[in-house]
């Protein structure tokens, strides 16, 4: 379960790392640079056995992290058309594999959340990866509005 975990974190990582190549806005690209970090520090943790190793403290997820993931969120959200439809996955190249990113990140997540079924696991972890998804999805329909692709509904 640990390995399934800190490799669906990993394969995440990966996501963002393509989505960051793509042409954007030098502060989008920044804040995935500050994801993909706080995501290494992540894997690391859950590839860490808690009872066997003292964890150093740059592994740990605070508070802050999660709080500028929901302040990110906010700040795209407010220019973004209100959703009363579910929309489709899709759009520009980059659009796509946003999407893409946010459906491996639920992936993580539950798979950390079977890991902390049998082991401790920090609940600022599972609320990072659960807030990172969300932020994903905000993230793609922020791409898709400044690269001008109308959503599709459903």
């Amino acid at each position: 379960w640990r390995l399934e975990a800190y490799g669906t974190i990993d394969e995440l990582n990966a996501h963002l790392g393509m989505i960051r190549a793509y042409p954007m806005h030098e502060d989008d690209a920044q804040f995935i640079l500050f994801l993909q970090r706080k995501l290494f520090a992540v894997g690391g943790y859950l590839a860490t056995d808690q009872s066997e190793t003292e964890l150093r403290e740059k592994t740990i997820v605070s508070p802050d992290d999660i709080a500028a993931i929901e302040k990110q969120i906010d700040a795209y959200d407010k220019h973004l058309a209100p959703l009363t439809k579910f929309i489709l996955p899709g759009g520009s190249v980059q659009v796509s594999a946003t999407h893409i990113a946010r459906t491996v990140c639920r992936r993580a997540e539950r798979n950390i959340i079977r890991i902390a079924e049998h082991y401790p696991i920090d609940e600022k972890v599972i609320r990072f990866v659960n807030r990172l998804s969300d932020f994903l999805f905000v993230l793609a329909r922020h791409l898709a509005q400044k690269s001008g692709h109308e959503e599709i509904p459903w």
